[in-house]
């Protein structure tokens, strides 16, 4: 009886320690300037607004003037708004000169690669190398370019890099460029992590479960998915049926109301803590979907993944013809 007892106040110790450990902050971060991209509108959009009323000094790079000057008309002066196209190489190497003469000798605290989108969700054999492209491009690419450009600023400051990423970086539960994009963001994300740890940097990855912003509209991905499928050959359609799409679109709008995270903020609060903690976590999993459902399901044996994840999908006109 003596031993449970002992073991149960050893766990109870350990918890403890875990969760005073991990809500130590780090000290003096008023004033530190952090660098966060895709700030139109979702998570990067809000974090500019938190982080700018926490007293950062945020550099929020937006993809339209439109998003710029809305964002700047609702927080303070000390935040600065930049118009950045993570694609455009020319644009990347501008922005992080500009800002390296901002932040002179004291660097960049934190960057956060936020910028993203969704691009066409269809199965593979709908789409052509463009659909795979963009996703690619924004998602990975960019992020990995403005990664290494902001990288001698956040080694001189010991700071920061949060990526943002996905579940959809652990399981690929459809077709399209969008989940090829997050799992390449997670094996940069881990190697940049390894690589920093020598220079004090620390790197984070957030995974986000589906929630509702811009980029996960359900609505916008069935009409990519309608102009994909009323384009495709015949042939393509007889394999899938008349009636694939409208059934396939019924059980994806069920699945987005079982799923669909409303309240964004868990996401920025990730983002805060792996900014502001003494101790920041390797990875932060977002959304109760993503932890009740989806990062469990990416640890289960692949026969699991595939009967779980085929189970919701639409009957092909061809499995019939068997």
């Amino acid at each position: 009886m003596l031993f449970y007892m002992l073991l149960f106040l050893g766990i109870v110790s350990l918890w403890w320690h875990w969760r005073a450990r991990d809500r130590t902050k780090v000290t003096n971060l008023t004033g530190k300037y952090i660098f966060i991209t895709g700030c139109d509108t979702g998570f990067g959009n809000m974090a500019a607004k938190v982080f700018d009323k926490k007293g950062f000094r945020v550099f929020a790079s937006c993809l339209t003037e439109t998003g710029a000057k809305e964002l700047k008309a609702v927080t303070s002066k000390q935040l600065q708004t930049v118009l950045l196209d993570v694609r455009d190489s020319d644009s990347v190497k501008k922005v992080a000169a500009w800002v390296k003469a901002e932040v002179q000798s004291e660097g960049l605290w934190g960057l956060v690669n936020n910028a993203g989108i969704m691009g066409p969700s269809a199965p593979t054999d709908w789409l052509d190398i463009e659909h795979f492209r963009e996703p690619i491009e924004v998602n990975l690419i960019g992020l990995i370019n403005v990664t290494i450009n902001m990288l001698p600023l956040i080694k001189k400051a010991k700071g920061r890099i949060v990526n943002v990423s996905s579940v959809g970086g652990r399981l690929a539960f459809s077709g399209g460029g969008y989940f090829p994009s997050k799992f390449g963001v997670e094996g940069f994300n881990d190697s940049l992590r390894r690589d920093m740890k020598a220079f004090g940097v620390k790197v984070c990855c957030i995974q986000p479960g589906l929630f509702k912003t811009p980029l996960s509209n359900p609505e916008k991905i069935m009409k990519e998915k309608e102009v994909i499928w009323n384009n495709l050959p015949p042939d393509i359609k007889k394999q899938y049926g008349e009636e694939y799409f409208q059934k396939d679109a019924a059980k994806k709008q069920k699945l987005s109301k079982i799923c669909l995270n409303k309240d964004i903020s868990p996401v920025v609060q990730c983002m805060e803590h792996a900014l502001t903690s003494l101790h920041p976590h390797a990875h932060y999993v977002v959304g109760q979907d993503a932890k009740l459902f989806w990062n469990l399901l990416s640890r289960m044996p692949a026969v699991i993944q595939d009967f779980l994840l085929l189970w919701n999908r639409v009957e092909l006109a061809v499995s019939h013809a068997k």
